[in-house]
């Protein structure tokens, strides 16, 4: 499979500004791999495919305020600054990118907050964007994450051309979202509302959670055609084992057993034993799924639409076969669904 196999027109309009007004009245489309049929239905149908002891695994990464804008010391000039990890929690240094990054130099400071009560400085270039700060702040560590908290925005994808509204601190993230951490949300997981969630409880589906950090390099764009030489960036993972419990009694049963979104997947098929069942793990994952690739944990997936030639259509390809995933999608675009991050979903079971 080359990149140029995952290319498609996918129309502007398409691309989904805000979510559906209620989260599980979003659009589903249903793809089911024996019969090679696609259904429309809404997301909260999702409940008429699953039967007790079914198994769904969720991401339960919760997105932080990632996005700061501040002042250049001298210039005052405006820059964005995107959090994408703490490096040192003592130090106060951070992985960062900045944005415009070609006025950002070592050793220049950064003035956030009307009273510039947060300073940072640049000590070191690590991409074209990438820098590290060391953030320094007169207060406790806890004070200096609570400062954080009140400077940032809630981090939504750079395609969603409107500032951010207050709707979006709850809507961009999931309703199990626990563990703080990632930059982005695990997207698949919008959907699900406490309603639903109930409903699948009382129906007697399993929920195990695993936690992936969700990074920016989920979203960093392949640039070579053979994509045995594309790079994942890191992210961090936990499965723990109350949850490898769920998953693996799920598999012994022959149950569904549901990957809620393509974080979730990509975290269990990287801690795989040799009998094909799922091993406890803490530490960071680089797997990068694409065709042809034989999946190990999960027999089926909820996840939303993604963009062209993205890491994530590539996974969803190998899971459900090239040619219906591209049948699928141009089924999607004929009938409007949204897609991205705000967008609709797909059931592949």
């Amino acid at each position: 499979m080359k990149l140029s196999n995952f290319g498609f027109d996918l129309p502007q309009e398409l691309l989904a500004e805000y979510p559906s007004e209620n989260r599980d009245e979003s659009r589903l489309m249903v793809l089911n791999r024996k019969e090679q049929t696609i259904e429309h239905k809404l997301f909260k149908d999702l409940i008429n495919y699953f039967d007790e002891d079914d198994v769904m695994i969720l991401n339960n990464t919760k997105v932080f305020p990632a996005r700061l804008y501040g002042n250049k010391e001298k210039t005052g000039a405006r820059i964005e600054v995107f959090l994408l990890r703490e490096l040192n929690e003592e130090q106060r240094l951070w992985d960062v990118l900045v944005d415009p990054a070609r006025k950002i130099r070592i050793g220049n400071k950064l003035y956030f907050g009307d009273d510039e009560s947060l300073v940072a400085e640049v000590i070191d270039n690590t991409t074209s964007r990438g820098r590290t700060l060391r953030f320094l702040y007169d207060g406790s560590y806890k004070e200096f994450r609570i400062k954080l908290r009140e400077l940032g925005e809630t981090p939504l994808p750079k395609y969603i051309k409107r500032e951010v509204e207050p709707d979006d601190e709850e809507r961009y993230q999931t309703i199990y979202a626990k563990t703080e951490g990632a930059v982005a949300a695990p997207t698949a997981g919008l959907h699900f509302s406490k309603h639903l969630l109930k409903r699948l409880e009382i129906k007697g589906i399993n929920f195990a959670e695993v936690t992936l950090h969700v990074g920016l390099g989920t979203f960093n764009p392949v640039e070579v055609e053979d994509l045995s030489k594309h790079k994942m960036d890191s992210e961090e993972i936990a499965i723990g084992s109350e949850a490898v419990d769920i998953i693996n009694t799920g598999i012994k049963n022959r149950k569904r057993v549901c990957a809620i979104g393509t974080t979730a997947m990509r975290t269990i098929e990287s801690s795989v034993s040799s009998s094909g069942l799922l091993n406890e793990m803490e530490g960071w994952t680089n797997k990068f799924i694409f065709p042809p690739y034989d999946f190990s944990i999960a027999n089926c997936m909820v996840t939303n639409f993604h963009t062209p030639k993205s890491t994530l259509l590539m996974m969803i390809s190998a899971f459900a076969g090239h040619d219906f995933v591209m049948e699928a999608y141009q089924e999607a675009i004929k009938e409007k669904y949204k897609f991205y991050s705000y967008g609709d979903a797909m059931l592949i079971i």
